[in-house]
């Protein structure tokens, strides 16, 4: 009889349907809510996306898995609430990013060297609150697992399986280990069994600086080992983070989604070879899109690829595509009270940081000795978010100002974030006044907290001497001036953290709670 690996994972929910995702051990058929799936299979595993229709706007409806038949979860001794589909509007949506697997695999809760589990904390404190009080809706933003910095548990295993490339996670077994070892944990196990949840990639889902520069690209080519890195890497995140961030029509109209459930064997080489053609750049586009909507009720959210959707061959370095951002700005239009922009790497960064980050990539487009160490320290520091791709920053700033300036102007744009390993929020303005309220939040690390050398680096980054001493560099350099001014209005904050961003109307509220022994503490409380 097939058994139950890992899920439920609660992925797409609207008014009247969702999407509940698992792996099993075998071929079997799965049934959720009434609903059937058969399995799909990549190399040794199985995987099963059920479609879940006919669901009552604003219900709260109980589900258990059904393996061919047999119920195989919630397990019969389980201490949590039992999962459920819940079609009532998002009021309270949880998000944050840089999530590493606990050295000593899922079941260890003991505080290790990167401190508590953010999320493991939020969940553990979930679990004993009324149904009414749990948030609607989760985002990740980000390295959801490590592939570039395994566990030594991982390491171990990867070097009994084989001697070389050490320590590399290459295969898309390989990849599916890590994701076992994240999201088999009870807690988190069971708080996606009952928040919808959306997800991004960010560098470490792949390798630590993916698609940093066109420069780190050829280098990355020549390991011997690239290609299929790349190739397991891309389709494992197909499977197991993509697929559940599409809505059901959009499934029905996914070819690739077509083929993998008509095929009816090992469908490996089909999402590899896919997943090498949307890695490659042809004439300033990607042949994929991984960037998606979603709405929720009167909330709009968009995520943004920040990572595989880069250009870097073309006359000038992109973090989005030309085709791609005007999918995105088709898909903020619209009459509705927020729009939430979901972009793992902060686009208004700490000033001085920014204003370094432009001025680095002017230096790097030098020829000669000059371009190549800027191109070092790029790589080095990573110097890769947004103001890092100029072009890109400026044309943010003036969709985000152009959204808010219309008669149909949300109340907040919010540009939610992670990435940078430590959080604050900061208000943006522009120099014609626009009628939104627009946001920076950023929630990092939710389990990966640095080194403690770090939050004296961040806290000068947003010194105002430092600014301006590189603002004025910058001018020397012919950055044009920022399009946007902003200021912080909370943080730096350190620690391992989730937010909740609070919708009430036309209005907002940002809170930050940040793990420590004792579980959760508020570190900020914020209303937008």
């Amino acid at each position: 009889m097939a058994a139950l690996v890992l899920g439920p994972v609660l992925r797409h929910v609207d008014a009247t349907s969702a999407t509940v995702w698992v792996e099993t051990d075998a071929a079997c058929e799965v049934t959720i809510a009434n609903h059937r799936a058969a399995t799909f299979q990549v190399g040794e595993q199985h995987f099963a996306l059920v479609v879940v229709e006919g669901l009552e706007p604003g219900t709260s409806t109980l589900y258990d898995v059904r393996l061919d038949g047999h119920v195989v979860w919630p397990e019969a001794d389980s201490s949590f609430p039992r999962p459920r589909i819940r079609t009532g509007k998002v009021k309270q949506l949880v998000f944050g990013s840089c999530r590493a697997a606990k050295a000593g695999g899922p079941n260890q809760q003991a505080a290790d060297k990167l401190g508590p589990d953010a999320l493991d904390a939020f969940a553990l404190r979930m679990k004993d609150w009324p149904e009414e009080r749990w948030p609607d809706a989760l985002l990740l933003l980000g390295d959801q697992v490590y592939a570039d910095e395994p566990t030594p548990r991982v390491k171990k295993w990867l070097a009994e399986r084989r001697p070389e490339p050490a320590g590399e996670v290459v295969s898309f077994r390989e990849y599916a280990e890590l994701y076992h070892e994240s999201w088999a944990d009870p807690e988190i196990r069971w708080l996606m069994s009952v928040l919808p949840t959306s997800m991004i990639f960010d560098d470490h889902d792949i390798r630590d600086d993916w698609n940093t520069s066109r420069v780190w690209r050829a280098e990355m080519a020549e390991k011997p080992w690239w290609r299929k890195r790349i190739r397991a890497g891309l389709a494992s995140y197909w499977v197991y983070q993509h697929l559940g961030n599409l809505a059901p029509d959009e499934l029905a109209r996914d070819g690739l989604f077509v083929k993998v459930q008509a095929a009816g064997g090992d469908v490996q080489g089909l999402l590899e070879d896919f997943a090498e053609q949307a890695d490659r750049e042809v004439e300033g586009r990607k042949s994929t899109r991984w960037s998606y909507r979603r709405d929720f009720g009167r909330v709009r959210l968009l995520v943004v690829d920040t990572r595989s959707g880069r250009i870097l061959d073309g006359p000038e370095r992109l973090m989005v595509g030309h085709e791609e951002f005007d999918w995105i700005e088709r898909n903020a239009e619209g009459d509705f009270d927020h729009l939430l922009i979901g972009s793992s790497l902060p686009w208004l960064m700490p000033h001085a940081l920014s204003h370094f980050q432009s001025l680095n990539e002017r230096a790097a487009e030098r020829p000669g000795r000059r371009g190549r160490i800027a191109e070092k320290v790029r790589q080095v520091g990573d110097l890769e978010h947004w103001p890092a791709f100029r072009a890109s920053f400026e044309r943010m700033a003036r969709f985000i100002h152009r959204i808010g300036s219309g008669e149909s102007a949300p109340g907040t744009i919010c540009v939610l974030s992670g990435d940078v390993h430590h959080s604050y929020a900061a208000r943006a303005e522009f120099p014609r006044p626009i009628h939104s309220q627009v946001l920076q939040l950023v929630c990092s690390p939710v389990h990966n907290d640095p080194p403690w050398i770090f939050r004296p680096v961040f806290r000068l980054f947003w010194s105002g001497p430092l600014a301006r001493l590189l603002r004025r560099r910058a001018d020397r350099a012919g950055v044009p001036a920022d399009p946007v001014s902003w200021t912080k209005i909370s943080g730096p904050h350190f620690g391992n953290s989730v937010a909740v961003l609070e919708i009430t109307g036309r209005n907002a509220r940002y809170r930050l709670e940040t793990a420590g022994p004792d579980g959760l503490a508020e570190s900020a409380d914020l209303t937008l």
